[in-house]
């Protein structure tokens, strides 16, 4: 990058920043996450983890994440998942690791995945999942590691 530029884009940023564009929300994303009490009992858009309670350190077993396991969801291209994403954050850790993230088109996938996974310490699972029409939904599970 040439030295104009980079001296453009600071003078940008700064411009940008003088004008209070970069002023935080004081709403944080976790606070639009819906969790699955919300569902009242129709449970189409949580997207349940099917995991063991225990596994050993660092063997993979297989976790399974599906929105619409007891009620089913629509698949239609007005009204359907769109991704499935699934983290995991270790027992004494404040930061989530990133497993997967899994995109669907409608009508064509179902928003099911199955994924070798592989941990170290006892962890909580997360699975976060995004419906086109109403919006992000997330569940959680932990696992015991022996």
């Amino acid at each position: 990058m040439r030295r104009r530029d980079v001296l453009i884009g600071s003078s940008l940023l700064a411009g940008l920043s003088s004008q209070n564009v970069f002023a935080q929300s004081e709403k944080r994303f976790g606070e639009v996450i819906i969790p699955p009490e919300k569902e009242m009992g129709r449970e189409k858009h949580v997207p349940i983890i099917d995991a063991p309670k225990s596994v050993k350190a660092g063997e993979p077993f297989a976790v399974t994440v599906e929105v619409g396991k007891t009620v089913p969801h629509p698949n239609t291209v007005e009204h359907h998942i769109k991704w499935i994403q699934l983290y995991a954050v270790e027992e004494g850790s404040q930061y989530a690791v990133e497993i997967g993230a899994f995109n669907f088109g409608p009508t064509f996938a179902q928003p099911k995945v199955t994924v070798p996974v592989m941990l170290k310490n006892n962890s909580t699972l997360y699975a976060t999942e995004h419906c086109n029409l109403h919006g992000v939904w997330d569940y959680s599970v932990d696992v015991k590691v022996n």
